[in-house]
């Protein structure tokens, strides 16, 4: 039998769609199993990263099929997304057709690689029903008052032209593209996700153990919840006088109220309130102008990197020295987190006194360390003693905040707060390839929701896409309509929305079954039973992003009703990069592998099979050309050696007793490989040791020639193999067994007891050899045999002492 992919492989395929092999069942009284890896964007071509991704869902999904559990393993696209318009400028082609084409493209890529997929259930993101749906969910939101419009300033990027959430600024650059980002004053559209930020962060606890810590910690991070004192902070008359008296106070929040008498000066930040009322009324110079429009214009990491300020000539009151305070505007503070205010303790933030030193700006020490001196050239950011503050004196610093923010409230001028790092997501794009949102701009009515049998508001095809402004502003008649509420002349919304709209909940579109699939996004029956998802795979680069957005969307769908759950996701795999020669592959660096080469030259499974043994998921994946060829030649050697199986439609009933000593330790390595699969499959996910341990069994079949115990192993074996190499074990079980073993496979205990074992044979204290006894042998027996093992380093020399440790080794010590 000689091993040929192509012929093996199309022979497959082709079976597996003739016979819709992979559809999941309707009957809902089955155990199911979710699997579920995150969709692609359609860029044309897989990456390794994709096979990678998507190898390790489809060896998920094969193997809950062969236990008997009604398998759901989905696939789309996440098909909106401004690459495509970038392609159309580029290219001078159409983003639906680079789109639809792409698709194409890359479902035959996937179907080539083996990947059992439900067909029925595919979906793209950018298909009108799905609009239609998603439409209809942003109208609910809207009602609910999770959805509203605001003016605000907002992460613009020059190069994609369109506004980024917070989150999708990385390091100053656009996450796409990665084009420095600059501020710019506009409407956006918000989802209240702030208004969930409590019952995010809270029920990251559910998700303790089914999802990796380091996501669960960047989540944290990122909501980030910290508790302190807010109170306003009072002009003194000379600076009120100086606003027109326009502003009496501003507001400030610190965790840290313990160090409030060491306060020295206070820092707005550039886009405050005040700042812009004393530009509009041209209190401030053109060159401090010009001073704060740089700062507005630098990104929000950028600006924490090297410190500026500006002094406004303003001072404040302390709120309980009554000293002056001056007012600055620092590049440091912003407008994201708190009130866009801060109060500066130079002598215990580090920040704080970086700026004092490079400004001349007072520093004030009121917290000293319990042991040791204070070192004046830099912050003390420890617990310590409270001194220099008032009535607080002599208290520990920690254990002083509840007593400073009691007395503020006792005296009605200040409160304890709780704020948040995470504000709500921004999600109008000013862009054409993405999801129309479903509101009208009416001179009498205002904002007015389409009526939902209008909908999908679907995009018009005919646009002259240039990179300059918005397609669908620009277009001549689309964005025309009439008032849903009252029927006059009106306005299209022509903003789209944040692509990640669509990927927070296509994971409960896929619950939807080709009987209702036209009919609802979902029914309240398919959600209850395929939610939640058993495995969600990806990369951790989705830990704050995609992953929070749809926890988000989950708890919202909830309390509009369609849902009855909290969290989306029982258990997240994070899968590590695919490298080459040390970096990630990239067509910049030149060092992309083409999965679709790979295949032509081994075939799909040997792809599979590096990927899976090469490393363990969670970990980096070098990619290795050797490695590659030895895994072609391993699945070569699986097929071709399967010539030693006897036909049979049952696996063989063997008397283990009878057996050679060779034979048992062939059965025993099977049964091993069997028990490390199971394991890997619910515990661990270490495919690379499941691997290996089908190769220390074939290499021990390989050292006797009983042909039940050669049809027994591949009975086992080539089902355990199947989820890594579908198409070779699906031809093995084929001719052999009729396809009976792709099914769960029973452990016998017998082919593990032990009949011997073997011990190790010392001469004062250095291993020489070694012995195999029976399992119940006497030391008396046990010695003899040692003595006659070891004969040659006992000549000439007495025997002084006899040991035997059980079941592991006999020391004899001697004397010359």
């Amino acid at each position: 039998m000689e091993y040929n992919s192509k012929t093996v492989e199309k022979k497959w395929q082709d079976y597996w769609k003739e016979h819709k092999s992979f559809e999941p069942s309707d009957d809902f009284s089955k155990e199911k199993k979710y699997i579920l890896s995150m969709f692609p964007f359609p860029s044309g071509r897989l990456h390794m990263g994709h096979v990678r991704n998507y190898t390790l869902s489809d060896a998920f999904a094969r193997y809950y099929r062969q236990q008997d559990f009604n398998v759901l393993h989905p696939i789309g696209f996440d098909s909106f997304g401004m690459p495509a318009e970038n392609a159309a400028i580029k290219n001078g082609s159409h983003p639906k057709a680079w789109t639809y084409d792409n698709i194409d493209y890359m479902k035959n890529e996937f179907y080539a690689l083996g990947f059992s997929f439900s067909r029925e259930r595919e979906l793209a993101t950018s298909d009108e029903l799905y609009t239609k749906f998603e439409q209809s969910f942003i109208i609910d939101m809207y009602e609910k008052g999770l959805l509203y419009r605001k003016k605000g300033m907002l992460n613009w990027c020059p190069h994609d032209q369109t506004v980024l959430a917070n989150e999708q600024v990385v390091e100053g650059c656009c996450w796409r593209c990665d084009t420095p980002i600059e501020k710019k004053d506009m409407n956006q559209y918000y989802f209240k996700i702030t208004q969930y930020g409590d019952e995010l962060l809270d029920d990251l606890k559910k998700l303790e153990g089914g999802w990796p810590k380091q996501v669960l910690t960047m989540q944290e991070n990122w909501i980030g919840k910290s508790n302190g004192l807010a109170f306003d902070l009072f002009f003194d008359k000379e600076s009120s006088s100086k606003l027109n008296n326009t502003f009496k106070s501003f507001d400030v929040f610190t965790t840290r109220p313990d160090t409030i008498y060491g306060v020295s000066y206070t820092a707005l930040a550039p886009e405050h309130e005040i700042v812009t009322y004393m530009i509009e009324n041209s209190l401030l110079s053109d060159e401090v102008v010009a001073q704060i429009k740089k700062m507005k214009a630098t990104s929000s990491i950028d600006r924490q990197k090297e410190k500026a300020g500006i002094a406004l000539g303003l001072d404040v009151i302390h709120p309980l020295s009554g000293k002056k305070v001056p007012v600055w505007i620092a590049n440091f503070v912003l407008m994201d987190y708190g009130s866009g205010a801060v109060m500066a303790v130079p002598a215990h933030d580090e920040r704080d006194f970086d700026f004092a030193k490079k400004y001349d700006l007072p520093i004030n020490a009121v917290i000293k360390p319990l042991e040791g001196e204070l070192e004046a050239d830099k912050a003390y950011t420890e617990v310590g003693e409270l001194f220099n503050s008032g009535e607080f004196d002599g208290l520990n610093s920690k254990k002083s905040q509840y007593n400073i923010i009691k007395y503020f409230e006792e005296n009605k001028i200040g409160k304890k707060t709780t704020n948040y790092k995470l504000k709500d997501w921004g999600v109008s794009r000013q862009r054409y390839w993405g999801t129309p949102i479903p509101f009208v701009h009416c001179d009498s009515c205002g904002i007015v929701m389409e009526k939902k049998e209008n909908l999908p508001i679907a995009l018009p095809d005919d646009v002259e896409i240039t990179g300059e402004g918005n397609p669908l502003d620009n277009h001549p008649t689309w964005k025309h309509c009439k008032c849903p509420a009252c029927g006059k002349d009106a306005i299209r919304e022509t903003d789209t929305m944040d692509t990640f709209v669509e990927s927070s909940w296509y994971f409960l579109r896929f619950c939807a079954s080709p009987k209702n699939w036209e009919k609802e996004a979902f029914s309240k029956e398919q959600i209850a039973y395929w939610m939640g998802v058993d495995h969600y795979i990806g990369g951790i680069e989705h830990a704050i992003l995609h992953l929070l957005y749809a926890r988000f969307f989950t708890k919202v769908f909830r309390d509009l009703g369609y849902v009855e759950f909290d969290e989306p996701f029982d258990k997240l795999l994070t899968q590590g990069m695919v490298l080459k020669d040390g970096a990630k592959m990239s067509k910049s660096k030149g060092n992309t592998v083409d999965p679709d080469a790979i295949i032509a030259k081994y075939g799909a499974d040997t792809a599979r099979l590096f990927i899976l043994f090469a490393a363990p998921p969670t970990q980096e994946l070098e990619w290795n050309d050797s490695a590659v060829e030895g895994a072609y030649k391993f699945i070569k050697r699986f097929y071709e050696r399967s010539a030693n199986i006897v036909k049979t439609d049952t696996i063989p009933t063997i008397d283990h007793a009878s057996l050679s000593k060779e034979e048992k330790f062939a059965r025993k390595k099977v049964y091993e490989a069997q028990v490390r699969a199971n394991d890997v499959y619910k515990e661990r996910y270490t495919f690379n040791t499941m691997i290996a341990g089908v190769m220390e069994a074939m290499n021990a079949l390989n050292t006797q020639n009983n042909s039940d115990v050669w049809s027994e192993g591949y009975w086992i074996l080539s089902s355990i193999m199947e989820p890594v190499i579908p198409h070779t074990s699906w031809e093995i079980s084929s001719q052999y067994f009729s396809r009976n073993n792709l099914s769960a496979q029973k452990v016998l205990d017998e082919v593990f007891v032990e009949e011997s074992l073997t011990l190790g044979v010392s001469i004062n204290g250095k291993r020489r050899t070694e012995i195999e006894v029976a399992m119940d042998e006497s030391n008396e027996n046990i010695i003899a045999l040692a003595k006659q093992s070891a004969a040659k380093w006992l000549e000439g020399q007495t025997i002084i002492k006899e040991i035997v440790v059980p079941k592991k080794l006999v020391n004899l010590v001697i004397k010359g």
